[in-house]
C-alpha cells in the first residue's frame, strides 16, 4: 500500500489519522531527543491515552532517566521502557566486553543491534503502526526520509520528515516542550552514555554520535541498515551470540 499521499500532510493531521485508525496499536517511540518530544506533544494533544515507547538499553545516561519521570510528570503517560535480552547482553559482554563499541564499527553495531533494533523489533509486533522523530535535513542517510511507509507490515511514521531544526526549535518554544537535560550542556544529539558526546561550535548535528569512527554510517540500525560489508560482518556477529559460536572474522 502507498502512503505518498501523507508526505504533504501535517504532522498533527498525520498523527491524528494513526491515532484513530490504530487506536492502542499505534505508539510513539522516543529517545526524548526534542524532534521525539514535539512528536509526544502533538500526539498527547490528540490524545492522553497515547502509548509512549522508549529503549532502555542498559548504557543511558542519567538524563534521560530523568526524563522518563518528566514525561511521566507534564503530560500523565505512562512511558513503555523496553530492554535488550539480558542472555544476549551477558553473551556479548563476556566475548567482547563492555565497551566493544570502541573497537571496530561492526562491534558497534552489534551493540546497537542487541541493545537496540532486536528488543524493538520484538516490542512493535504488539503494533499495526508508530511514529518517530526522525527529520531530513539531520543527516545525508535521512534525506530520502518520508512521512508514512510500510515497514515489516507495519506503518513507520516520521511526521516531522520536512521540518527544520529551526522549526523545532520554535515549536518547543511555543508549546512548553519539555527538553532532556543533556541540550544545555551541549548535546545536539543523544544515544547510549559511553557513544555520545557534546559536540563543538561548526559541528555537524549528529557529530558527537560515536565519534571516535571516521567516515562510518552513523546509524544504529534501527532506521536504516549498515553498507553491506558491515552487515555481512554484523550478521555472523549476532548469530555467534545467539548460538553461542565462535568464528574468526577478518575486518572486524
Amino acid at each position: 500500500m502507498s502512503y505518498s499521499h501523507f508526505d504533504l500532510a501535517a504532522p498533527e493531521d498525520l498523527l491524528k489519522w494513526a491515532i484513530q485508525e490504530f487506536g492502542k496499536q499505534f505508539a510513539v517511540t522516543t529517545s526524548f531527543q526534542a524532534e521525539g518530544m514535539v512528536v509526544v506533544d502533538m500526539a498527547a494533544k490528540i490524545s492522553r491515552d497515547i502509548r509512549v515507547i522508549t529503549l532502555d538499553t542498559g548504557r543511558l545516561a542519567e538524563e534521560t532517566y530523568q526524563m522518563i519521570e518528566t514525561v511521566r510528570s507534564h503530560y500523565g503517560l505512562h512511558v513503555e521502557t523496553v530492554s535488550p535480552a539480558s542472555d544476549e547482553i551477558e553473551a556479548m559482554v563476556t566475548r567482547f566486553g563492555p565497551n566493544l563499541f570502541y573497537e571496530s564499527v561492526p562491534y558497534r553495531s552489534l551493540c546497537c543491534h542487541l541493545r537496540k533494533v532486536r528488543p524493538l523489533e520484538r516490542k512493535l509486533q504488539e503494533f499495526r503502526a508508530w511514529a518517530v522523530g526522525l527529520r531530513r535535513s539531520q543527516s545525508e542517510t535521512r534525506e530520502s526520509l518520508v512521512k508514512a511507509e510500510e515497514v515489516d507490515g507495519r506503518v513507520k511514521l516520521s511526521p516531522l520528515a520536512d521540518w527544520t531544526a529551526e522549526q523545532v526549535s520554535e515549536y518547543i518554544r511555543a508549546n512548553g516542550v519539555p527538553l532532556h537535560p543533556l541540550y544545555a550542556k551541549g548535546y545536539t544529539s543523544i544515544g547510549c552514555g559511553p557513544c555520545t558526546r557534546a559536540t563543538g561550535p561548526g559541528e555537524d548535528e549528529r557529530a558527537g554520535r560515536w565519534w571516535w569512527e571516521q567516515d562510518a554510517n552513523k546509524e544504529c540500525g534501527i532506521h536504516f541498515s549498515p553498507d553491506g560489508k558491515i552487515e555481512r560482518t554484523l550478521d555472523v556477529l549476532v548469530r555467534d551470540i545467539l548460538t553461542g559460536s565462535h568464528t574468526q572474522l577478518q575486518n572486524a
